[in-house]
């Protein structure tokens, strides 16, 4: 079978290529894992690209898309609801089961998805596909993430457990404004310069996007394959584990389509709410939790965040595909 028919097959299920690599990182981790002086330079070299992530965000988006969003006021409150009030309670209900059968620190990752933002590049194209609200998605997407980079951290010390060990240093949301928010603001600032730029090579800002994303992963498990997470953590845990994330974005995507018809929206804005209200993003959660969680067994916590990512990439693709099979009429020919 050829490599552009096994992708084909791969993406009726929901599998595209970033999601290969996704999964072949954290093969490549386990079995060679970065350590020592490589470790130490990886970590450095980790931090600038965040940076480089986040300034490239702040300039590709447009002024006139957040006014645009912004008008919308029901979409941008209601994608706000389900991402900061309604996911965390959701997680706050389920991280007891999760201890049942897993470790601690695996509780506390699951937690963690709950507080963080939604995601960007992913939700917009997906609403695309499905013909939904662009422009909303963009601008919820957008101040999802910007909120949370100063909610999410303290949305997460408000919900975990006192004596759990896992508390959040102040000076770590300090941290997480200079590494993520001050260069999205930069690049909002040098946006008239290098807008025609990023409009002629999109695909290396993507390229930077993932790139990125899969770094991050690599220098978090492979600290974790140091430290022996494969020892901690069993094929039946990873089984439940998956279960639990299934289970909450479930709740979260029945709750957007339940929220958008009682509010009377529009195909095209419950798409936008479906894709923006019911991810988490890694791009966001990754960085923040290597500032949030040093020193402690952050690829345990990620580990939840990780696999739900995944899986929301998967459901959405298969959701978003059957939209546009739906919408276009030449899918019926």
């Amino acid at each position: 079978m050829s490599l552009r028919r096994t992708e084909a097959v791969l993406a009726r299920f929901g599998f595209d290529r970033y999601m290969l690599l996704l999964v072949l990182t954290v093969a490549l981790a386990t079995v060679l894992p970065a350590h020592g002086a490589v470790a130490t330079v990886l970590s450095h070299v980790t931090y600038w690209v965040i940076a480089l992530l986040f300034f490239l965000y702040g300039a590709k988006l447009t002024t006139a898309t957040i006014v645009a969003g912004l008008a919308n006021w029901r979409l941008q409150l209601s994608v706000l609801a389900l991402t900061f009030v309604l996911f965390p309670v959701l997680a706050l209900a389920l991280k007891p089961l999760s201890l049942i059968w897993l470790p601690t620190a695996i509780g506390v990752g699951f937690l963690y998805i709950g507080c963080m933002p939604s995601t960007v590049q992913s939700s917009i194209a997906f609403t695309s596909v499905s013909e939904g609200n662009v422009a909303g998605a963009v601008c919820a997407a957008s101040i999802s993430n910007l909120i949370g980079v100063v909610l999410s951290p303290l949305l997460f010390a408000a919900l975990i457990p006192q004596g759990t060990g896992y508390g959040i240093d102040p000076s770590a949301i300090w941290k997480i404004v200079q590494q993520i928010l001050l260069p999205f603001a930069l690049g909002q600032v040098c946006r008239p310069l290098l807008a025609g730029w990023l409009a002629r090579y999109r695909k290396a800002t993507t390229v930077v996007d993932r790139g990125s994303i899969l770094l991050i992963v690599y220098a978090a498990f492979s600290a974790g394959v140091v430290n022996g997470i494969w020892q901690v953590i069993s094929a039946p845990s990873l089984m439940v584990l998956v279960a639990l994330c299934g289970i909450l974005l479930a709740a979260v995507m029945g709750a957007a389509v339940g929220m958008a018809r009682a509010t009377g929206m529009d195909h095209a804005d419950l798409m936008a709410l479906l894709y923006c209200g019911s991810t988490k993003s890694l791009a966001t959660g990754l960085p923040m939790a290597g500032i949030l969680f040093a020193g402690q067994d952050i690829s345990l916590i990620i580990l939840p965040l990780m696999l739900f990512h995944l899986l929301q990439l998967g459901v959405c693709a298969i959701i978003s595909q059957r939209m546009a099979g739906r919408l276009d009429p030449r899918a019926a020919e």
